[in-house]
C-alpha cells in the first residue's frame, strides 16, 4: 500500500514533533518534512510534493490563512488545519475552511495524555479520508444588492421546512448553498454540520454575515420561523417538537457523531410530514441516509450533492445507494431547486413539497 505523505507545518517545535510522531505511527503515512511558517511550507511543497499538509494557524513571517492561499492556488494539495479552541481560532478556522481546507483538527491540551490521544485519534482519522478528497477553491464572491442584505423580519412559524445535513468540506458548501437563497424563502432551514462546540457558533456567525437568511446557531426551546436558518450546536442533536419549537439533547450519538443528520431529519419527517426536504451535502460517512429514508417515508422530498462537487462524497452515496434521492445535482444549482421545490403550492395547504 502506498503511503500518503505529508508535510507538518507548525511554528512550534514541540507540535511539529507531536504531529509528526502521530501521523507515522500509522503505517498509511509517511512525513517527507515539517516547516515553521508559511514561507518554508511553500518552498518545501514545491520540493517534494506532498499530498497532505498540515498547517497551523498562526505563524511568524507567512501565517496559516495566507500559506493556506497559495496552497491552493499553486499546489491544490489537501490542507488540515490545526486550531485552537480559543472563540478567536473557531473564527479563523471557519474562514479557512471557507477558503478550501479539507477539514480542522483542535489542538487540546497537550499536558493530559488523554489530549494527546484525542489529538492522535482524530487527526489519523480525517487524514485517511484526504486521498478522496477534493480541494474546492473559494468562490469568487459575488456582490450583492444591499437591499438583499436585509434581513427578512417574520414570527410566523415554518410550515415547510429544508433540513440539510453535512460534514467534511461542509462549511464551504454551506456558505455556497445559504448565500445563494433569498431572504423571504417560505421555509425554515435547519443545519446539522459536524463540529465541535464553539466552532458552530462561529460557522453560524460568519453565514449569517454573508446571507440574507437570518442564521443563528439553534437555542432549545425558540420557535422554528419561517425565513430562518437554524444550525446544530456542537455536541447537541438538533430536533423538533410537535409545536414546531427547537428541541436539543444530547442522547447518545448516532453513526459516532453528535449532531447527528439523522436524528434531526427523523424529527423533521415526523413533525412536517410531506413538507420536509432533506438534504445532504459533503461529508465522510454515512449519517443522514437513515434521515432521509424516514423523510421519504413521510412523502417528502430529498436532494443530494454530487460527486463532482464535493469534497468527500461518502455522505451523499450512502444515501443515494439507499435509493431515496429525488435528485442528485451539482452544488450550483441546489439552492435554485430547493428555493423552486419551498415555492411550489406555497399557498395550499398541506400540499406535497
Amino acid at each position: 500500500m502506498e503511503k500518503t505523505r505529508v508535510l507538518v507545518v507548525d511554528d512550534s517545535a514541540l507540535m511539529r514533533r507531536i504531529v509528526r510522531d502521530i501521523l507515522e505511527s500509522d503505517p498509511r503515512f509517511t512525513v517527507v518534512d515539517t516547516a515553521r511558517d508559511g514561507v518554508d511550507a511553500l518552498e518545501k511543497i514545491g520540493r517534494y510534493a506532498p499530498q497532505l499538509v498540515t498547517l497551523d494557524v498562526e505563524m511568524p513571517r507567512m501565517g496559516g490563512l495566507e500559506a493556506l492561499k497559495e496552497i491552493i492556488r499553486r499546489y491544490r494539495t489537501p490542507v488540515i488545519m490545526l486550531s485552537s479552541l480559543t472563540q478567536q481560532g473557531s473564527a479563523v478556522t471557519i474562514e479557512a475552511l471557507a477558503l478550501g481546507a479539507v477539514d480542522f483538527v483542535p489542538k487540546p491540551d497537550l499536558k493530559h495524555i488523554e489530549s494527546r490521544e484525542c489529538l492522535a485519534r482524530e487527526l489519523l482519522q480525517k487524514a485517511a479520508a484526504v486521498p478522496g478528497a477534493r480541494v474546492m477553491p473559494a468562490p469568487v464572491p459575488q456582490k450583492q444588492p444591499v437591499s438583499v442584505r436585509v434581513k427578512e423580519a417574520t414570527q410566523a412559524k415554518a410550515r415547510r421546512v429544508v433540513a440539510i445535513g453535512a460534514s467534511t468540506g461542509g462549511p464551504q458548501a454551506l456558505e455556497k448553498l445559504l448565500t445563494a437563497l433569498p431572504g423571504d424563502l417560505p421555509a425554515a432551514v435547519l443545519v446539522t454540520q459536524h463540529m465541535p462546540p464553539s466552532f458552530t457558533r462561529a460557522l453560524a456567525e460568519r453565514l449569517n454575515k454573508l446571507s440574507a437568511l437570518d442564521i443563528k446557531e439553534a437555542e432549545d426551546g425558540e420557535p422554528v420561523l419561517m425565513g430562518k436558518v437554524y444550525v446544530a450546536p456542537g455536541n447537541f442533536h438538533l430536533e423538533v417538537d410537535g409545536s414546531h419549537c427547537v428541541r436539543l439533547s444530547q442522547t447518545p450519538p448516532v453513526e459516532y457523531v453528535r449532531p447527528s443528520a439523522t436524528v434531526m431529519m427523523k424529527a423533521m419527517a415526523s413533525v412536517y410530514k410531506n413538507d420536509a426536504l432533506g438534504v445532504i451535502l459533503t461529508g465522510m460517512g454515512k449519517d443522514g441516509a437513515e434521515g432521509m429514508i424516514a423523510i421519504k417515508r413521510q412523502g417528502g422530498m430529498t436532494m443530494a450533492q454530487d460527486e463532482a462537487t464535493a469534497v468527500i462524497f461518502s455522505m451523499p452515496r450512502a444515501a443515494i445507494q439507499a435509493g431515496v434521492v429525488d435528485r442528485i445535482l451539482p452544488l450550483g444549482e441546489m439552492s435554485g431547486m430547493i428555493t423552486a421545490l419551498c415555492r411550489r403550492n406555497v399557498n395550499e395547504s398541506g400540499s406535497r413539497l
